[in-house]
Formats: C-alpha cells, sequence, structure tokens
C-alpha cells in the first residue's frame, strides 16, 4: 500500500510542479465615459507564475479576450419588392456581447484548438449564443455573420492576432482599443495560457465601464423619465434653432 502511494505521488508531483498561473496587471480597471469620451485604450500586462522551468519542447501562447455585457437582439433582413425594401426574414439571437476583443500572440488557429475553442467559447462567433431560427428562414448562419461584419465595421468586435508580446515565456503584454461607442457594464478580461492548442491555465477579471456627469445624468432621466427628457430635448431643439436664426439675422444687418 505504501509503495503505491509513492507511485501515486510521484507521478502527480510533475504535473503540480509544472502548473501554470496567471499574475495580472491592468492599466486601468475603471472605464469612465463622459460627454467628450472618444475612446479609450487598455493595456494589459502580466506574468506567468511556475514552480519548475517552462517546457522546452511547447511554446506558450497567450490569449486576451474583453467582451461587454450580451443581450438579445433580433437580425432583419431585407429585400426590394415592388421597388420598396421591406423585412421579409428575421432571427432572434438569444446573446451577443456589445463589445468583444481578442489580442493572441500567434495567429488564432496556432495558439487553440477548435475544441478548446468551443470549450470556452472564446472565438467572436462562439462568444455569441445564437440557439435556433424558425423554419421557414433559410441560411440561418448569415444572420449572425452579419451581426459580427457590422459590429466589426465599427470597432465593436476585435481579433487582433500577434498583439500579445510575450517575453521568454514568461512576461506577456498588448493594448486593447475600446472604441467612443461603448455600453457600459462590466467587461468580462479572460486571459488564457495554451500549449499546442491547448488551454493550461486561465484567468478572470472585470473592468468596470460606467457612465459619469453629465452623459449619466441625461441616460438615467432617458430611462426613468423618457416624458421629462423628451421634452427637454425638445425644448433644446427649440432654443438652438431660434438662437441660430438670431445669429443669422444680425450677421446679415451687419
Amino acid at each position: 500500500m505504501t509503495r503505491l502511494l509513492a507511485l501515486v505521488f510521484a507521478l502527480a508531483f510533475p504535473v503540480l510542479a509544472a502548473a501554470e498561473g496567471v499574475v495580472l496587471g491592468l492599466s486601468q480597471k475603471q472605464v469612465r465615459i463622459t460627454t467628450n469620451f472618444d475612446g479609450s485604450e487598455i493595456l494589459i500586462f502580466g506574468a506567468v507564475k511556475r514552480e519548475a522551468p517552462a517546457p522546452d519542447s511547447e511554446t506558450l501562447e497567450v490569449i486576451v479576450a474583453i467582451e461587454g455585457p450580451s443581450s438579445p437582439l433580433t437580425v432583419r433582413r431585407k429585400e426590394r419588392k415592388l421597388g420598396i425594401w421591406v423585412n421579409v426574414d428575421a432571427v432572434e439571437v438569444d446573446e451577443a456581447p456589445a463589445f468583444y476583443a481578442i489580442a493572441t500572440s500567434a495567429p488564432f488557429r496556432d495558439v487553440i484548438s477548435d475544441t478548446e475553442d468551443l470549450r470556452y467559447r472564446v472565438s467572436v462567433p462562439r462568444a455569441i449564443r445564437s440557439v435556433g431560427a424558425p423554419m421557414n428562414v433559410q441560411n440561418a448562419e448569415s444572420f449572425v455573420e452579419a451581426v459580427i461584419r457590422i459590429r466589426q465595421e465599427s470597432g465593436l468586435y476585435q481579433l487582433n492576432e500577434g498583439a500579445v508580446e510575450v517575453t521568454d515565456q514568461t512576461l506577456f503584454r498588448t493594448q486593447i482599443a475600446l472604441p467612443a461607442n461603448l455600453t457600459e457594464g462590466d467587461y468580462k478580461t479572460r486571459i488564457f495560457l495554451t500549449r499546442s492548442g491547448k488551454v493550461v491555465s486561465d484567468f478572470e477579471t472585470v473592468i468596470d465601464v460606467r457612465k459619469v456627469g453629465l452623459e449619466r445624468f441625461l441616460f438615467n432621466l432617458s430611462r426613468q423619465q423618457p416624458l421629462v427628457y423628451g421634452l427637454m430635448s425638445l425644448a433644446i431643439a427649440i432654443a438652438a434653432g431660434w438662437l441660430a436664426s438670431a445669429a443669422f439675422r444680425v450677421f446679415l444687418r451687419s
């Protein structure tokens, strides 16, 4: 029995000793959206902690993924009929993150296998959950592809291959650009360490993105008192029009 326990310990010890973890740092853990907010950039850096030398046979790769709040949405397809564009099909997407950015130390398919991607839902398509579509809708996958394409064009979905710098299989750093049109909420930040396409360690933290100042006041007013918000917007529009007209009359007289 003693020999058996010794053998089990001897086999398990190298695995424990070779375990790798993440020590992470962020240039900012809070992003404040103000009226003049035009985007931001977050520096993500860290180190790999281990109790044994890194294996030389497999290169360490790093994936950084930042995911904004998810919400359902309806995607519609339009067709031109009798000279008029009309909605012909619609698909309900159960969950789609408002923002999703991935940075990798090498080409995406080289750093993580498809099986591991399916398990951890790392890639952009895997981060979107669409359970099913109506039976009468053909090529339902194109609706999700349309969501990805539109949000990629606006900078909300990003895939930055080779953007993570890894030094001596221990230190890593990257920068993620946050666009101006951010949705407030908790932004889940995940770090994956991989070898030969397999995840050997992962780490998760949260970046807090909130509206502040006048932006927060107007946002709350539009949600909590929409009538007051609408009347105030109308009053501001009328005042702006009157001021522009008065300035134009003064200009003509001069």
